[in-house]
């Protein structure tokens, strides 16, 4: 959990200082969405191939090997001199993480009983929100007393030190024991289609939470009219209440599992569409309390389905290829919501405004609901 907030804080820190990015390069918002997309574009490319040598040779050293690169690469972050070098700092977290969020889960599921299977990940998944949490609202504070570039160089400090801390305290046999894998074919986790729905559904649910990840401090700074430490307090509070929703999601979708496991599709999918209709007509209100209450309650339920889906997975995956399954799905959550969502948002923003831009985006879990849909009909047809 401590690196997946590192992780996540390396991550989102960049969104709460937007404005004074924006202001000293003289950046537009798709050139800000693509320092946002960046990350999880290369998350979703390598994801797979990294998950597949984890797998095959130390999941602990792996994870290890990929804190330390995230973290130092942040740095570099703090340092750029330009738009372009921050460009490629970016990527470069992008590479770091790429496998963390699989392997680590893999570890986690694998050390637990399969009945704890969808609060195990909501609350591993959940590390990303909170992560984000502290990266918005302390990178916001810093940054207004600072300068922009300390948050970063702060958050890498603190990767470091967790990296080392992991290292000195985890063992491979202990913690992600071998697995055999000859008996598990790489394909499985793509052969069947009910999986390859859950699979998008996934990420399309996601779209929207890398939207509001990206965006809602800029949002609330212009929108709201917040100064940028204020904003990004803001913020974090609506990533907040999107990481306990994941949470307790993942406690219900357990609950409901005990007795059936379709219910985990019929949570998922009514998650879909509550959260898009709440965030939806959330944004198109005027500023007010009641929007955020709004906004906050889609946001409780953006990423609620993250608990079901990590269940399902596991129940349909060998456990010899979690990690591998895991990554297929951090890959559908990186390259059709987490890449996507923040340069959508931003290259709308242009067109029409903030407010519209998260509007639109909003749409998404709808079509994570179809998806959840179809994995359910297919699911009796099509045994994995």
């Amino acid at each position: 959990m401590g690196l997946m907030l590192s992780d996540y804080m390396s991550r989102q820190v960049l969104g709460s200082v937007f404005p004074l990015v924006k202001a000293e390069w003289h950046l537009n918002d798709e050139q800000l969405g693509r320092l946002g997309s960046i990350i999880p574009l290369m998350v979703g490319l390598l994801t797979f191939p990294l998950s597949l040598v984890a797998d095959r040779f130390g999941r602990v050293r792996a994870i290890v090997g990929m804190a330390v690169l995230w973290s130092v690469a942040t740095l570099l972050c703090g340092l750029a001199r330009n738009y372009n070098e921050m460009l490629a700092a970016r990527a470069l977290i992008g590479v770091g993480e790429a496998a963390y969020g699989s392997v680590g889960l893999a570890v986690i599921i694998g050390a637990f009983p399969a009945r704890m299977r969808a609060v195990l990940t909501a609350s591993f998944m959940a590390g990303g929100p909170l992560g984000s949490v502290i990266g918005v609202s302390l990178g916001g504070t810093i940054a207004v007393q600072s300068g922009w570039r300390a948050p970063f160089e702060i958050i890498a400090g603190f990767g470091i030190i967790l990296a080392l801390l992991f290292a000195a305290i985890a063992r491979e046999k202990r913690l992600a024991p071998p697995m055999a894998h000859e008996a598990a074919p790489i394909r499985s986790v793509l052969t069947s289609s009910a999986l390859r729905w859950i699979y998008l559904g996934s990420g399309l649910q996601l779209f929207i939470s890398g939207a509001l990840t990206a965006w809602l401090p800029s949002w609330f700074n212009r929108v709201h009219d917040l100064p940028v430490d204020k904003a990004g307090q803001a913020a974090a509070v609506i990533l907040l209440v999107q990481a306990l929703g994941m949470v307790l999601c993942g406690q219900l979708s357990d609950r409901l599992g005990l007795r059936d496991g379709g219910h985990r599709f019929t949570l998922a999918i009514g998650l879909g569409v509550t959260s898009a209709l709440l965030l939806g007509i959330g944004f198109l209100m005027p500023p007010s309390v009641l929007q955020l209450m709004v906004i906050g309650a889609g946001a409780f339920l953006a990423a609620g389905t993250t608990g079901p889906v990590g269940s399902l997975v596991a129940q349909l995956t060998h456990p010899a290829l979690l990690a591998t399954a895991f990554a297929t799905v951090t890959l559908a959550n990186n390259i059709f919501g987490l890449a996507p969502g923040p340069w959508l948002a931003g290259r709308l923003a242009d067109m029409g405004g903030i407010g519209m831009a998260l509007a639109v985006c909003s749409l998404s879990p709808l079509l994570a609901a179809l998806c959840f849909m179809l994995a359910r009909r297919r699911l009796a047809n099509d045994p994995v």
